[in-house]
């Protein structure tokens, strides 16, 4: 498949100049190993905690940096793709999934965090909202979550 995966930046001089190619390759993936056999678009913008904060604060009312935000564009079914009711770009057909919003200095303090780096960690936040825009969500602590966790083990290869 030939999926756009549109990477911009809101803030400048974040570093990490690698992060555009590290998010490509994570959501298709993602995307393959979601068996998402249509084209796809995904636009990613990467920020700050300040900028994070902002949109946490507008679209869900919780007042505090994040990781990673997920605004997916359809109503999906996890695990069970299906292109038919989705948004499509009037131009080339793809299926609109959504966007999401990264925050680089998150994203490292994570990837010291937990001892995997920042490569690592921004790959695992772009499969984790790539799994948010197909319908997984992880509300509580029950079996939606645990079959959220266990796509995004499959998919880093922790299995």
């Amino acid at each position: 498949m030939e999926h756009e995966i549109y990477v911009s930046r809101e803030v400048k001089n974040l570093g990490h100049n690698n992060a555009a190619r590290l998010i490509k390759q994570a959501a298709k993936r993602a995307l393959d190993a979601e068996e998402v056999n249509v084209n796809c678009i995904i636009s990613v913008m990467l920020t700050d905690d300040a900028g994070i904060r902002q949109i946490n604060r507008e679209f869900r009312g919780i007042d505090r940096e994040t990781d990673v935000l997920s605004f997916p564009l359809n109503e999906l079914t996890p695990g069970a793709f299906d292109p038919e009711g989705c948004e499509r770009d009037l131009d080339s057909g793809a299926v609109l999934l959504g966007d999401m919003m990264i925050s680089l200095p998150r994203c490292e303090e994570q990837g010291t965090e937990f001892g995997h780096g920042f490569d690592r960690e921004i790959q695992y936040l772009t499969v984790h909202s790539v799994l948010h825009l197909l319908g997984y969500d992880h509300v509580d602590e029950g079996p939606m979550k645990a079959q959220m966790r266990a796509r995004e083990k499959a998919i880093m290869g922790d299995e």
